[in-house]
C-alpha cells in the first residue's frame, strides 16, 4: 500500500514546478521585450521655409452670371437660342405670347384717351361757369339780380372748379394705367443683358411659365460670361480665420490633370452656410442631420489663366495663409502626443497639502492632460522632449520651442512613434530600403 505523505508530496513538487515555468517563462517574456530595441529611422533638425496651405473642395462658376426669369405669364412663342450659344448684349433671347397683354394696352389707351376728353370738357365748362360767375356779379353790383342767383353763380363756379380737378386726377390714373400695361407687354420680350454664353436652357418653345412682379418666376435660362472665371469653395470655420484677401491659392481641376492654374482670393463669405436649408425641417431626422453638418464659409477665388472651364466642373483649391523663411523644422509625422509620466507623482503631492478639493482636481485634470512631444536620439535610446509647433505644410511642422538646431530627431516609422517610443527607450537607427521584410512589416 502506499503511502499517502510521499503522494501528497510528490503533487507539491509538481505544482511549484509548474509555478516556477510559468514564472520563468513570464520574466524572460518581460525582459525580452523590454529589451528589444525599436526599429526607426531619424533625421536631424534643420532650418526651411515653411508655406502653410488651407485645403479646400468647390466647383468652378463664372464671376457674372444672369438667371433669366419672365415676369409676365404665358406662351413662349419665340425662344431663337440653343444651350451653349454665345450672345450679346441686346440679342432677342425670348418672347412671351403679347395677345392679352396687347389687348390690356390698347384698353388703358383708350381710357387715357377718354380721361384727356373729360379733361378737355371739364376745362370749358370752368370757362363758361367762370364768365357767368363774373356776369352775375357784375349785376350784384348794379342791384339788377338777388343775392341768391348771385349765390347760385358762385356754386356752379366752384363745381366745375372741383369737376377740373377730378379730370385732372383720372388722367394721371389713366396715364399710370398705360404705362404699366405698355410696361407689361414689353416685358413679352426678353433681351439679353450682357455679352456672354448661354450655359443653361430649362424651358423650350411652347411651353408656359409663370413670372409675377413679387417673386421669381419660370427659370428660362442662365447667361454667363466664361471669360471671367472663380473656384468657389467651402472652408471650415477654423480655417476661415486664415484666409484674407489678395491670398495666393494654387488651383487643381479635375478635368485639366497633372496642370495647377493660379488664383486669388476675392470674396469671403461673412456669415456660414445653410446647409438643408431648402429643406423642410419638419422633420426631426433632417433636422438632426443638420445640426451635426460641419460649419463652411463660401470663399471665391479669381482664376487668372484662361481656359476652357465649364461652370460646375470640380476644384481643388491650396490657399497659401501663412510663410515662414528660416524656420526650425521637423517632419510632420515626428510630433506626437503622450500623457506624462509624472501623474502619479503630482497626485500623491496633491494628496499631502491641504489644497482644496477642486484645485486637486483641476491640478489631476490638467496632469491627465496630453503634451506635444518629440524623440531626440541620445546614443542607442531615446529622448521625450516636449515641443511647442507654429505653422506646418505639407511635410514638415515648425519648431517654436523646445528642441535646438541640429539635434537628430525619430522620423518614423509611424507606429513607432505613436505606439512604442517612450523614454529611455533602446533604438536601433534604420533606413527604410536597409529594413528586411519582416522588419518592415513590424513597423
Amino acid at each position: 500500500m502506499a503511502n499517502p505523505k510521499k503522494k501528497s508530496g510528490r503533487k507539491w513538487l509538481f505544482f511549484a514546478a509548474l509555478l516556477v515555468i510559468a514564472l520563468a517563462g513570464t520574466g524572460y517574456a518581460w525582459f525580452r521585450k523590454k529589451d528589444v530595441p525599436v526599429i526607426v529611422q531619424t533625421e536631424k533638425l534643420l532650418r526651411r521655409n515653411l508655406t502653410e496651405l488651407v485645403v479646400a473642395n468647390g466647383k468652378v462658376q463664372p464671376v457674372l452670371q444672369v438667371v433669366i426669369n419672365p415676369e409676365v405669364s404665358g406662351e413662349i412663342t419665340e425662344l431663337p437660342v440653343k444651350e451653349g450659344q454665345r450672345v450679346k448684349k441686346g440679342d432677342l433671347l425670348v418672347k412671351i405670347k403679347p395677345d392679352n397683354y396687347r389687348a390690356s394696352r390698347n384698353s388703358s389707351e383708350a381710357a387715357y384717351k377718354s380721361a384727356l376728353a373729360s379733361k378737355t370738357l371739364a376745362e370749358a365748362n370752368l370757362r363758361k361757369e367762370g364768365i357767368e360767375y363774373k356776369r352775375a356779379r357784375e349785376l350784384s353790383a348794379s342791384k339788377l339780380i338777388s343775392e341768391s342767383q348771385l349765390l347760385e353763380a358762385q356754386t356752379g363756379f366752384e363745381v366745375m372748379t372741383a369737376n377740373l380737378e377730378t379730370s385732372l386726377h383720372q388722367v394721371e390714373q389713366a396715364a399710370a394705367t398705360l404705362a404699366r400695361a405698355e410696361d407689361d407687354l414689353a416685358k413679352t420680350t426678353i433681351y439679353s443683358p450682357m455679352d456672354g454664353t448661354v450655359t443653361r436652357l430649362r424651358s423650350q418653345k411652347g411651353e408656359r411659365v409663370v413670372g409675377t412682379a413679387l417673386m421669381a418666376g419660370t427659370e428660362i435660362m442662365t447667361v454667363a460670361d466664361l471669360e471671367e472665371m472663380e473656384a468657389r469653395v467651402d472652408i471650415g470655420e477654423v480655417d476661415v480665420v486664415l484666409i484674407s484677401l489678395g491670398q495666393i491659392a494654387r488651383l487643381e481641376v479635375d478635368a485639366f490633370k497633372d496642370r495647377k492654374f493660379k488664383g486669388v482670393v476675392t470674396e469671403i463669405a461673412n456669415s456660414s452656410k445653410l446647409p438643408g436649408s431648402g429643406a423642410s425641417s419638419s422633420s426631426s431626422s433632417s433636422s438632426q442631420s443638420s445640426s451635426q453638418d460641419a460649419t463652411k464659409f463660401e470663399v471665391k477665388i479669381r482664376i487668372q489663366e484662361k481656359e476652357i472651364f465649364r461652370p460646375g466642373m470640380s476644384v481643388t483649391a491650396e490657399i497659401e495663409t501663412r510663410y515662414r523663411t528660416n524656420a526650425l523644422t521637423i517632419p510632420i509625422q515626428s510630433v506626437t502626443t503622450r500623457v506624462p509620466k509624472k501623474n502619479g507623482e503630482a497626485q500623491a503631492a496633491a494628496g499631502k497639502t491641504n489644497a482644496s478639493p477642486v484645485l486637486s482636481s483641476k491640478e489631476a485634470k490638467d496632469a491627465q492632460k496630453p503634451v506635444e512631444v518629440a524623440f531626440v536620439v541620445e546614443g542607442d535610446h531615446v529622448k521625450m522632449v516636449p515641443v511647442k509647433r507654429g505653422i506646418s505644410d505639407d511635410t514638415y511642422v515648425e519648431i517654436l520651442e523646445g528642441l535646438s538646431e541640429g539635434v537628430e530627431i525619430i522620423s518614423g516609422s509611424y507606429k513607432a512613434i505613436n505606439r512604442e517610443l517612450e523614454e529611455g527607450k533602446k533604438i536601433t537607427i534604420k533606413d527604410v530600403a536597409e529594413q528586411k521584410p519582416e522588419d518592415a512589416n513590424k513597423t
